[in-house]
Parts: structure tokens; C-alpha cells; sequence
């Protein structure tokens, strides 16, 4: 929700919004979409002028019908219906260059109990879905749980922009101030384009679906470009439907990360501590957060490891997370960590996550490698 979803992701540029608006998007006259009500519109949510008589939005209509081989008025006429929303390019505009990052803070939004209760409602829901997704693709439960959790709390908060709209925003009237304007502007393009493509392609109205103000999709956010490469029919219905079936949503977190190079039974990172007498920590933090040292060139350059991650067989990658005035945590990250990043290019969304997956967990009463697929009953 996930580009890869933008080595997604920023897709993140998944910031989840902390107001609940139960969504539920409607696609043509499909049983299993249900309609929403509107949310009351905020000054810079009101609507601004629409795409019609702008030039370059009807190029790159014509550009898209022809590449994607669909009717071009069709293309048109759905494009000049967008409209440009204030808020969303307000939205996408990067915090000021200098703003403390402060990981504690960013934890709290998501590890706390409404959070938790919902995954474990959700997990003992779908305990038997969340099993046969391991099964197929061996991503365990906890990550999936995660994922939609931090994603839109189990569907709670799937987001109340219209979908085209979104990506119209960013694809014409991305924010110049963006240091990476250029390219921003040019995958949101292409984003629009794999809508325009995915919704024709499954009947679905264009203009109904809504999502977030990237135009992130369903439980899971999935971009338009993730869901026609990864998403799935779990629930074997014969449709891929990311808003309203659970299943779906789980199978399509799952063939993600499988997608992505998820390794069964590799942990996500072990703790690190530091040898000061050795520690290199510019070459540590050079490579961000792809795993690039063995085991040996990581204590080399003055990482400390324990037991576990010293029979690690393959690379590290050092993750730093800020807090504040206080003091950053560090943690040793594996492959299994970078994969989480490329459903969004942030440690601090997969330590998420990670946690949110853990805490459901043990909200459970279970542990990593017994898990409770069929947990008893109990008072959340």
C-alpha cells in the first residue's frame, strides 16, 4: 500500500492518516463493492479545476490509449473528469530539510491498542488464510498482519481521495519544490496510466474507486502498477478485490514479498551494539539500508553482533533510527528487512511493521514459530 511500489515506497509516501474513515470503494455494479459516504470536504480537500482543457493531460491521454490499446475518447473523456485537489499536492511535499526524525514518536502511532486489538481480531478472523499464504509463498503471518495493520488498520482507513484524482494531481501539478520533482512527476504518469489500464481492464468505474492521497489502494495500498503485478484472487472468486476481501488482501501482501525475494525463516535483524575502539560508523551507514557486509566486515568495522547473528550467512545492512535529542537506536538488518522496504523505502514503516506484527503476536500469546492460527478465546 506498496514500486515496487515505489521502492515503494515511498509509497509511503504510505503516511497513514490518524482519522477513521471506514472506506469501502465502489467499482461499477460489482456485489462485492459497497458504496461509502463522502467524508465532509476540509477547505483544501474542495476539488480544484478539473484536467479538461489542460494540454498536457489530454497528450498523455491520446499517448495512452494508443500505448495500452484503448478507446481513446474513453481515455479522454475519464482523464478530463480528474480534477486537481490542493491538499494532496500540500500532502506530498517532504518535511523541511533539518526536521528531526524521531523514532519513538513514529512507533506510537502504530504499536498501540486500537492497533493491536484490530490485528488480533483480524488474525483469529482469517487464521486459516493467513496460514495458506505461508504455506504458498512462506511469509509469515506477523509481517502480513503488519502490513495491512500499519497500512490501514485492517481496512478501517483505506483512504477518501478519488483514486483518479490523486494521481492526476501528481502526475501534472507535482510540487516544483520537490527535490526530485521530474521523476516524481514521471511515475505518477505511469501510475495513472496502470489505473486508467486496471479499471478498464476489470470494468470497473474509474471514477469511483477511492483511496489515498497517492492513490495508494485498499487494506493492502497497493499502487496501481503493484496490483496488476502482484495482487491475487485468494479468495478463488474469480476477482482480484483489495477493498472488500480480506483474502485478497492477504494473498496480495504475501506474492508481493514473495516477488521481492522474502527468504522463509530468515529473521528481519538482530540486535548490534558497538566496539567504540573499532567503530567505522560513515562506512557502516554508507550503503543505507541494503544489506552489503558479511558478518566478518561488519564487526571489522567495529559492529558488535550476539550468538545468532554471528551464524547469519548472509549480508548485513546497519539500520539507523533517529530519535530525536535522545540517543538513535541501531539494529543489524537482513535481507528479509530490505524486502519490507520495498513496499515502502523507510526502516522506520518496516521496524513498524515488524512490531505491530509482534505485538499482535503476543496479544495471542504466541511466539515466533508457534503461532496461534486457532487462538482461544479471549478479552482484547
Amino acid at each position: 500500500m506498496s514500486k515496487p511500489l515505489l521502492p515503494r515506497c515511498l509509497i509511503a509516501i504510505f503516511i497513514i492518516a490518524t482519522c477513521a474513515i471506514p472506506a469501502r470503494a465502489q467499482a461499477g455494479n460489482h456485489p462485492k463493492y459497497k458504496a461509502k459516504a463522502k467524508p465532509a470536504a476540509s477547505p483544501l480537500s474542495l476539488p480544484g479545476p478539473s484536467y479538461a482543457l489542460r494540454n498536457d493531460a489530454m497528450q498523455l491521454a491520446e499517448d495512452i490509449a494508443l500505448r495500452r490499446h484503448l478507446d481513446a475518447a474513453w481515455v479522454r473523456q475519464t482523464l478530463a473528469q480528474a480534477r486537481y485537489i490542493p491538499s494532496i499536492a500540500k500532502a506530498i511535499t517532504p518535511a523541511p530539510v533539518g526536521t528531526a526524525k524521531n523514532w519513538r514518536v513514529y512507533r506510537s502511532r502504530f504499536i498501540e491498542p486500537i492497533r493491536i486489538k484490530a490485528g488480533a481480531a483480524f488474525w483469529q478472523a482469517h487464521a486459516e488464510t493467513l496460514r495458506r499464504a505461508e504455506q504458498e509463498t512462506g511469509v509469515p503471518p506477523e509481517i502480513i498482519v503488519g502490513i495491512i495493520g500499519v497500512e490501514t488498520i485492517y481496512g478501517q482507513q483505506m483512504g477518501s481521495y478519488r483514486v483518479i484524482d490523486a494521481l492526476a494531481t501528481l502526475a501534472f501539478d507535482f510540487p516544483a519544490s520537490h527535490p526530485r520533482a521530474a521523476q516524481r512527476s514521471a511515475y505518477f504518469k505511469d501510475e495513472l496510466e496502470n489505473y486508467l489500464s486496471l479499471t478498464q481492464r476489470n470494468g470497473i468505474d474509474p471514477l469511483s474507486l477511492r483511496g489515498s492521497y497517492a492513490g495508494a489502494m485498499g487494506m493492502p495500498q497497493f499502487m496501481p502498477s503493484s496490483w496488476a503485478k502482484y495482487a491475487i484472487d485468494f479468495d478463488g472468486d474469480g476477482r482480484v478485490d483489495l477493498f472488500a476481501s480480506p483474502a485478497d488482501a492477504i494473498g496480495s501482501v504475501a506474492s508481493y514479498f514473495k516477488a521481492f525475494g522474502w527468504q522463509p525463516g530468515l529473521p528481519t535483524h538482530y540486535p548490534v551494539s558497538f566496539d567504540q575502539h573499532k567503530l567505522d560508523l560513515d562506512a557502516l551507514m554508507a550503503p543505507d539500508i541494503l544489506p552489503t557486509f558479511s558478518t566478518t566486515s561488519f564487526q571489522a568495522k567495529g559492529a558488535v553482533l550476539g550468538a545468532a547473528a554471528l551464524q547469519h550467512k548472509g549480508n548485513l545492512a546497519l539500520i539507523e533510527l533517529q530519535n530525536g535529542a535522545d540517543a538513535n537506536s541501531y539494529v543489524a538488518g537482513t535481507d528479509n528487512f530490505y524486502v519490507i522496504t520495498r513496499y515502502n523505502w523507510s526502516s522506520y514503516y518496516a521496524m513498524a511493521v515488524i512490531e505491530l506484527g509482534q505485538a499482535v503476536m503476543q496479544a495471542l500469546g504466541a511466539t515466533p514459530g508457534v503461532l496461534p492460527y486457532l487462538p482461544k478465546p479471549t478479552d482484547f
